[in-house]
């Protein structure tokens, strides 16, 4: 039988918990944030990333913006309106049928915080059903006025 000195097994156990820990890591940061959750925590925009974005990119580098809540508030962002009904959800449909797959997407709601959120679920979904390859959403935490406005971020006027 092989015999292992004492810091030989505690370096082979800390090697298998870091191994263990890494893989779990990486898991979480492709899996959907919940079992619920149709995107990815890399599919999550930082409000302060769109911002620089808007300010610094050029027109034809820019992400085609959409909102799928109540209202556009964002600086050049399309007004879908709400996508938790039918109509909302064949006007998102008709806007993005022309659009390449491959077409850089940004959705957003900002009506309330993701979990109480009824926008943003369908429109994601719809992104994913229509296979576009580059679906965001734009990571509003609380919402559009705490998370956006309140921060001086390019607003309509």
């Amino acid at each position: 039988m092989i015999a292992f000195k004492r810091t030989q097994l505690i370096s082979i156990l800390f090697s298998l918990v870091f191994m263990v820990t890494l893989q779990t890591t990486l898991f979480a940061q492709s899996a959907p944030l919940t079992q619920q959750e149709p995107w990815t925590v890399t599919q999550l925009v930082a409000p302060a990333d769109l911002a620089r974005t808007i300010e610094t990119g050029a027109r034809e580098q820019q992400p085609l913006l959409l909102s799928v809540g109540p209202a556009a508030m964002i600086k050049g962002s399309i007004d879908i309106g709400p996508a938790s009904d039918k109509e909302g959800l064949n006007k998102l449909k008709a806007a993005l049928e022309k659009q390449p797959k491959d077409r850089e997407i940004i959705i957003y709601c900002g009506c309330c915080p993701f979990a109480h959120c009824p926008n943003i679920r369908p429109a994601f979904r719809l992104l994913k059903e229509m296979h576009f390859t580059h679906a965001r959403l734009l990571n509003l935490e609380h919402n559009i006025r705490t998370d956006w406005i309140d921060k001086g971020y390019p607003s309509e006027n």
